[in-house]
């Protein structure tokens, strides 16, 4: 199998287990560092591998936009592309597409949309989402879903998790029929021929060392597939949530996320959903709770039996300064800290911590030097791994 979840051990709800990848294996609970554009931005990917990111995220309608789905694929997926060796998931697309409100048009087909780059219009549906990231060649993918807007009514938190499941029926079929096109098996073919690694690029990019290399007994790059979750939707209703579980399980996918929250609605709306909605889930699948949270929001959810996470939090909130430590967060830009000599997180082990006073990291970010943004991103990151790894250490 190129995909599997094994449960190590457990505490109460909590779960600490194991995913197994064609490009590597990743403890869970994990968090996963969003690459919007095949990029953590400010951050190169050794400096990731060094933090110890076992998984990166990346997003099918900013890759599909640019630099273009076929321009990855041609250079052999999206991790011969960045140069990562370690696992990627990769989002439909689908969140991004509906937040574009004006610029977007619903059918039962799929989604009509303009670019936020230069409003050239394109389309988007289950098949188109799931070819795309069967190019991108990510070993998570993501079914193809309708983002439920906060505030919904009971109608149209229906009609959009009835979307959802045609949707998903539709992305399961287009995968199985087109799963082995992907483009790092050797048996890929797409175009005139097989895709193969340009022999010029074969030692940069360290193919002979990399992690998802299998031995003569085991299975071959040919046998290996991308693993496809489908995503729960059904608003903030936890019965349509339970019947959205239900029947998504049916449909049959490798792992299942909960998806349409962080939209706006209380905090505590958002874990009474997440508390519901982890009933009606297999206790042998991944769990993934989409685009959430600050760290005691992912520690919490953690300890509810979420097995990943995502968030642009850490690296955002870096690029404005504000900074998460075990005192608390830290605004950097204020100028109290002008004058102080002091770490910034004394009880982190992180490089940035471990070389660089406040005062610094106020004066790079008060100058606006891009340094600071690269700083202020490592010990976010930093921080919320830490965090995933002290409650793993606890289960």
């Amino acid at each position: 199998m190129s995909f599997n979840f094994v449960i190590k051990s457990s505490k109460a709800f909590a779960r600490r287990g194991q995913l197994t990848t064609p490009h590597g294996t990743v403890e869970t609970p994990v968090f996963m560092p969003v690459g919007t554009q095949a990029t953590v931005k400010g951050v190169p990917q050794d400096l990731l591998e060094e933090l110890g990111v076992e998984i990166l995220l990346g997003n099918t309608y900013h890759l599909y936009l640019r630099p273009g789905i076929e321009q990855v694929r041609k250079l052999g997926g999206l991790h011969r592309f960045m140069s990562w060796r370690r696992a990627i998931l990769t989002d439909s697309g689908g969140f991004q597409v509906f937040s574009l409100n004006e610029l977007r048009k619903v059918t039962e087909e799929g989604v009509t949309f303009r670019s936020h780059l230069d409003g050239s219009s394109h389309f988007l549906g289950p098949e188109q989402a799931i070819e795309a990231q069967i190019g991108l060649g990510a070993d998570i993918i993501m079914a193809f879903d309708e983002c439920t807007e906060y505030p919904a009514t009971t109608g149209r938190a229906r009609a959009s998790m009835e979307m959802t499941l045609r949707w998903a029926e539709r992305s399961k079929k287009y995968f199985e029929e087109h799963k082995n096109e992907v483009p790092w098996s050797c048996d890929a073919r797409v175009g005139a021929g097989a895709l193969t690694r340009p022999a010029e690029l074969r030692s940069a990019f360290g193919e002979h060392s990399s992690p998802a290399r299998m031995s003569a007994s085991g299975p071959t790059r040919a046998e290996e597939t991308q693993a496809l979750f489908g995503i729960v939707q059904g608003g903030m209703d936890p019965a349509l949530r339970k019947e959205s579980a239900e029947r998504t399980i049916e449909i049959s996918f490798d792992g299942y996320a909960i998806g349409g929250l962080s939209v706006g609605e209380p905090r505590e709306l958002t874990r009474e959903i997440v508390e519901s909605t982890l009933e009606h889930l297999p206790k042998d699948k991944p769990r993934y709770l989409m685009g959430v949270g600050t760290p005691e929001e992912i520690a919490e959810y953690a300890n509810l039996g979420i097995d990943m996470m995502d968030c642009v939090l850490p690296t955002r909130a870096a690029r404005h300064g504000l900074l998460y430590t075990s005192e608390g967060k830290i605004s950097i830009k204020q100028a109290r800290y002008a004058s102080d000599p002091r770490p910034l997180d004394p009880n982190c082990s992180c490089r940035v911590c471990q070389r660089y006073s406040r005062a610094y990291l106020r004066h790079v970010y008060a100058a606006s030097e891009i340094l600071a943004q690269v700083l202020n991103t490592i010990h976010n990151l930093s921080f919320y791994l830490d965090t995933m790894r002290r409650v793993r250490h606890s289960i």
